[in-house]
């Protein structure tokens, strides 16, 4: 069992025993199966970054609370200095590096996104949530299959898409790549 998975599936209870709310509220308003959310909260299954997205937007907190458990505090700025941000090994193909966990009500959320040339499970269609998202390929060469479409980017390309597209990325030439994604908050 991934430790860190299970620490988010011990948050997520904590947090919904915290509003005072069952787990079946809980899955109406993130638009899932109760099964579904069960499975999420007992941390037997990987926890998909869209549906943490969607609980933190629901019950107006920070993604990075329920990734790293550090609540944002910081209201006029926050440093991240090189190399110090959170990171959270969700899956194997991807590890994110929180770049502003300390700053309170962002409208964005920006990881470096480390992704592993030589994943275990293919991510099919990929993965989806609300707002928009914008990616900028720091180092080595990204597959981005966007909704049925496959974009190739190299260093220093970028892309900004609507995040509520299935999406995924895959690491090209058997080499370790690196992007800035932010992720755009949007109203519910």
């Amino acid at each position: 069992m991934n430790i860190e998975i299970q620490q988010i599936a011990e948050r997520l209870k904590g947090l919904r025993d915290a509003l005072d709310l069952s787990e079946a509220d809980c899955a109406a308003s993130c638009d899932i199966t109760l099964e579904q959310y069960q499975t999420y909260e007992s941390g037997q299954e990987d926890i998909p970054v869209s549906f943490l997205y969607r609980f933190a937007s629901v019950y107006n907190m920070e993604l990075t609370t329920l990734l790293t458990g550090n609540d944002a505090t910081m209201h006029r700025y926050s440093i991240t200095r090189k190399g110090t941000g959170s990171v959270v090994e969700r899956r194997k193909e991807y590890q994110y590096q929180a770049l502003n966990e300390s700053y309170i009500h962002k409208v964005a959320q920006p990881f470096v996104v480390t992704v592993d040339p030589h994943p275990d499970k293919d991510p099919g269609e990929g993965y989806q949530h609300p707002g928009q998202e914008f990616n900028l390929v720091l180092q080595g060469k990204l597959l981005i299959k966007l909704g049925g479409k496959e974009l190739v980017l190299n260093e220093g390309d970028s892309i900004w898409f609507d995040s509520s597209v299935p999406h995924c990325m895959k690491a090209l030439d058997g080499e370790e790549t690196k992007f800035l994604a932010m992720i755009f908050k949007t109203q519910l």
